[in-house]
């Protein structure tokens, strides 16, 4: 059982108290919802009405489709289509891969790293041959 809290039904504006919801107060709300909503000056609905009174007894949360959807058990909420099997979209490969597998990123650090190895490599050479050089 929800209890409800001690400032239900009084309403604020800019966080100063205006007092207890009144039925004209309700009205002039549900007038503001109808003219937001496109339809004719003075011509209220039932609907607009109900949604000024949720509001301004602060249960805005409590609109009957999200408490529909709460009714619904979590792993059914994701269905668009209750009832339907649905199926597997197939698997696209992303754009930057290659035929390997390897992204852009691991492409490019692979040809940095064998960059770097013939460089060791050269560098190795290099050295060796100044040495034999000194040596003679």
């Amino acid at each position: 059982m929800k209890k409800k809290p001690l400032s239900q039904g009084v309403s604020t504006h800019n966080f100063s108290g205006v007092g207890p919801v009144t039925v004209e107060r309700v009205q002039a709300r549900a007038r503001e919802i109808a003219l937001l909503a496109g339809h004719a000056v003075g011509d209220v609905t039932p609907a607009d009405f109900e949604q000024a009174k949720r509001e301004l007894l602060g249960e805005a949360g409590e609109d009957p489709k999200e408490t529909f959807l709460e009714s619904v058990p979590e792993s059914d909420r994701w269905n668009p289509v209750p009832g339907s099997a649905g199926h597997q979209a197939p698997e696209t490969p992303p754009d930057d891969e290659d035929d390997e597998g390897r992204s852009e990123t691991e492409q490019l650090v692979n040809e940095g790293v064998e960059e770097a190895e013939r460089d060791q490599m050269i560098q190795a050479s290099r050295a060796a041959v100044r040495r034999s050089k000194s040596s003679s």
